[in-house]
């Protein structure tokens, strides 16, 4: 999963409808500098629009927060319907790369996933729904990689890599340093060839 996946904000007022605007904002306030930080004025500012027409499109700010999620959600971290390229990659690598080490120098922010599950608390219950959901389909994801790998149980080593990879991104994040990926890929190819070989026993 792509923990820094993002879009860019449409610049000015042409060119792209306001609602979009207002989503990339989101997209890069929420991702950035968080949620609780961004509030509807500041949105609105910055996807050139007033609050009132924001609230045309959004009744709340929980409803933007939602579709942010939702909208990244279908860019990120599906292990099962992966791009044309990746997809031809075998199950073993295609499991490996979701443990690439980001480029140093970046702010490391984590999971936008985690990130909105610590914020929104018990604020906003619809976003948890998302995040769960999110969640327990990704951990399905990597039971299938698992599987197709060869892994003698694909549930416990596709349940061990999501352990690994949420404490990588947590990890990173506190840290705000990529090495926790480095060590994490390292011991998620041990955890993978270990399975496999189990399986081929």
């Amino acid at each position: 999963m792509d923990t820094n996946a993002q879009t860019q904000p449409a610049s000015g007022r042409g060119g792209r409808g306001a609602r979009q605007r207002i989503l990339d904002a989101a997209i890069r306030l929420f991702y950035q500098e968080g949620i609780n930080a961004t509030g509807v004025e500041r949105l609105a500012t910055e996807a050139s629009v007033s609050k009132r027409t924001l609230y045309q499109h959004f009744p709340s700010k929980a409803a933007v927060v939602e579709e942010y999620l939702r909208y990244i959600r279908q860019g990120v971290g599906d292990p099962i319907r992966p791009d044309p390229a990746v997809d031809k990659r075998s199950p073993r690598v295609r499991i490996l790369a979701l443990f690439e080490t980001p480029p140093a120098g970046g702010l490391m922010r984590g999971c936008p996933f985690h990130n909105a599950a610590v914020e929104a608390a018990d604020g906003m219950p619809e976003v948890h729904d998302i995040v769960e959901a999110h969640k327990r389909n990704y951990i399905d994801g990597l039971v299938t990689l698992a599987r197709a790998a060869g892994a003698a149980n694909p549930r416990m080593l596709g349940n061990q890599l999501a352990v690994l990879f949420e404490g990588a991104a947590a990890l990173s994040t506190s840290l705000n340093e990529p090495e926790p990926w480095t060590h994490a890929r390292k011991a998620a190819q041990t955890l993978v060839d270990e399975a496999v070989s189990q399986g081929s026993a």
